[in-house]
């Protein structure tokens, strides 16, 4: 043999030598004597002190699954038990954020090579984990003193993990949560991708938390294109949530789809977990698919839901955008029946059940001579979201004898500036359409109010008048209205604009107007009519408003017989009547001692009675002419000579079907004793025109009332 191959042979020998010894030495090696240094390698990887309290021990394992070379090249399966990972120095001592019984890991040494540590299994026995986050931020979990040293191009890919009696704490002062979790790898693993369940229980802002359910297994990370699924139901106080799905790459959680079910007392009680500014309202639940793209701005899209809200239903899509400065709901909504009784929370009309769960305090609490609100209108939440969502509704309940129907809206909030453009819907036979706008950018409320109704049938719109056998008419009104307030009392204390009215030819009685709850109506027409029906040519109205106070430019009510105008004020601010009612016959009636009337009083208590004067003076008038005159003379002061049968409403119907005006919210409205001045004008003009002008027919007057012309 040459020399040179007995020098390669040997070579060859002694590495192989050194190899078996090197084996050997690895297999019997007493790893316990390396804890020390791997203790302190990783205290000082973790800025914080870890510590292998029992066994540390190394098997090789030889992969059958890897090609080539690469199949030769054992594994290390390292094990360890009793390990103890201290927390922060923020963190008192005598807790530890983990105490394992039992780890086992099993490295791919080939990729490391790639500057990657990948954990082709992770087995982890009888944990205990504390996770716990500070006021400011600060988290145990943050292993690194420098954020930097973080973003390192090593990565760590986990394969498998399998857990068993792994208990969790997580005690977040960020969110105010209190949770203990506990996680267990399933016995049996379906075709469905489940390999983990969960059981948890704590507080979240102080409402209890339970809650179950599973999520993938690891194999479902490490297969990214693949998505991880995850079912589970969670109490959160009286809400409850139930949602099965998946998350597209897991590793960073590019999305979510599931299906989603909600319930719970009240939706006001979601604020917390969604961000959502949503009313107070009676028990509700919803089911729907929700997808969540959580790459750039995050996007929930709750699609294709269907709820009950009490004994109302909605359904449609939302969609949330959490964006900068304020998030973003956009969506479409619609309904077959809504009760006001379940949705009224919104405006501040609480349920039954709703109110029997609180007490309200002297500073919220209606004062009893009070008929309008005077509950503050809270902005507070309007500056949490910016929306734009539609609705539909077939029927809007708020009593069973006036439902609602073709309900129309365009909800809008922009920096805490709500508006509804439109709000329509159907009402009594007839159309109300609307456009409002509140402004709660400021410490009170400003608010533009633009209001027209149309064919609104009288027959209808009073309860208990369908019964009557009687032919009724048709109101049709505009009204614009400002205003600036914190609640609905303040607001009409301080509005201005104006309010137009028409009521077309038709029957009114006392029967009617007491059914309708109209108390001062009623108590005028019972006096001017007693409790018979009268037939009503026409009635209009035309009041101007500033600073709260409605002032009647032109009030006129006609019957076949009588006309009577009506003048004075409406105060908004004290509540108070303060009209007079003046009847004038248009033809000649014998022994009519009907004399003008007065309305005074409040909203809760209102005073309708006889203003003396007049009709002492009538009566004075007889006894005069009874001393020079014949006896017949005497009687001509009790006769109503009508001598104009002209409708009287003529002259009112052009300022009614102008269009209603009102200055910006907070601006008092112009020219109030202007106003006033009008409103005389008006009627000495309509005195005067009684003894000129000729009777139109009723077809003339109809032409010029507003359902006759192009408005809606």
């Amino acid at each position: 043999m040459p020399r040179y191959a007995k020098v390669i042979l040997g070579l060859c020998l002694g590495l192989a030598l050194i190899l078996v010894l090197a084996v050997s030495l690895l297999a019997s090696f007493n790893w316990n004597y390396a804890r020390p240094w791997v203790n302190r390698q990783a205290s000082e990887l973790a800025d914080r002190s870890v510590a292998i309290q029992g066994d540390l021990d190394v098997q090789w394992i030889r992969p059958h699954d890897e090609p080539g070379w690469r199949g030769w090249l054992p594994w290390p399966q390292i094990s360890a038990s009793d390990i103890v990972v201290g927390n922060p120095a923020w963190i008192p001592q005598e807790k530890n954020m983990a105490r394992v019984s039992q780890l086992s890991v099993l490295i791919n040494p080939a990729a490391l090579l790639e500057r990657t540590v990948q954990i082709a299994s992770l087995q982890i026995g009888q944990a205990d984990l504390l996770l716990q986050r500070q006021a400011d931020g600060a988290a145990n979990w943050t292993l690194h003193k420098d954020p930097q040293e973080s973003a390192s191009a090593w990565k760590v890919d986990l394969q498998t993990l399998s857990l068993e009696g792994v208990h969790a704490q997580v005690l977040d002062a960020v969110s105010t949560l209190e949770l203990t979790a506990e996680l267990n790898t399933l016995q049996e693993q379906g075709a469905d991708g489940y390999g983990i369940g969960w059981k948890a229980d704590g507080a979240y802002r102080g409402a209890g938390v339970s809650g179950e359910g599973k999520t993938g297994g690891l194999l479902s990370l490490r297969e990214g294109s693949k998505p991880f699924p995850l079912q589970g139901q969670v109490h959160i106080g009286s809400t409850t949530i139930e949602l099965e799905g998946s998350v597209v790459r897991p590793q960073n959680i590019a999305a979510l789809d599931v299906n989603l079910k909600l319930s719970g007392d009240t939706m006001a009680d979601l604020y917390p977990l969604l961000g959502v500014a949503l009313p107070n309202t009676p028990p509700y639940r919803t089911e729907g698919h929700l997808i969540g793209e959580l790459e750039g701005d995050d996007t929930w899209r709750y699609e294709s839901f269907k709820g009950m809200v009490g004994k109302s239903d909605l359904e449609g899509t939302l969609v949330y955008q959490l964006r900068q400065p304020r998030s973003l709901l956009t969506g479409a909504v619609k309904s077959k029946l809504l009760r006001l009784q379940d949705l009224g929370p919104l405006i501040g009309a609480d349920t039954s059940d709703v109110k029997a769960s609180k007490t309200p305090d002297d500073k919220h609490r209606q004062p009893a001579g009070k008929a309008l609100p005077v509950a503050s209108i809270s902005t507070k939440a309007w500056g949490a979201m910016d929306a734009d969502v539609k609705f539909k509704g077939d029927k809007i309940l708020h009593n069973k004898d006036l439902p609602l129907d073709n309900i129309e809206a365009h909800v809008k909030l922009q920096n805490k500036v709500l508006t509804f453009t439109p709000l329509n819907f159907g009402m009594a036979g007839g159309t109300l359409s609307n456009t409002l706008r509140l402004d709660g950018q400021g410490a009170s409320i400003k608010a533009e109010l633009e209001t027209a109704a149309r064919h609104m049938q009288l027959k209808k719109l009073f309860p208990g008048a369908e019964s009557m056998d009687a032919s009724f008419g048709e109101l049709h009104g505009d009204a614009k209205i400002t205003a600036q307030g914190s609640s609905v009392a303040e607001l009409l204390a301080h509005s201005n604009g104006e309010i137009k009215a028409l009521v077309s030819r038709g029957t009114i009685s006392n029967f009617l107007l007491e059914a309708a709850g109209l108390n001062v109506a009623n108590m005028v027409i019972l006096k001017l009519f007693g409790d018979e029906q009268i037939m009503l040519n026409c009635l209009a109205s035309d009041f101007g408003v500033k600073q709260g106070l409605m002032t009647a430019r032109a009030f006129r009510l006609e019957t076949d017989d009588t006309i009577v105008d009506i003048s004075g004020t409406i105060n908004l601010a004290t509540e108070e009547l303060d009209l007079d009612i003046r009847p004038a016959n248009k033809t000649m009636r014998i022994f009519t001692l009907r004399s003008p009337l007065y309305a005074k009083g409040t909203f809760k208590n209102p005073d309708v009675g006889v203003q003396p004067g007049p009709l002492f003076a009538r009566a004075g008038a007889a006894v005069v002419l009874g001393v020079v005159a014949t006896p017949f003379a005497a009687l001509l002061p009790l006769l109503n000579v009508g001598t104009d049968e002209t409708t009287g409403c003529t002259s009112l119907l052009a300022s009614a079907n102008a269009d209603p005006k009102a200055p910006p919210p907070g601006v008092s409205a112009k020219g109030g004793e202007a106003n006033q001045k009008a409103a005389a004008g008006k009627q000495a003009g309509s005195a005067k025109a009684q003894d000129t002008d000729a009777p139109p027919s009723d077809e003339s007057n109809r032409k010029n009332w507003p359902s006759m012309q192009s408005k809606p």
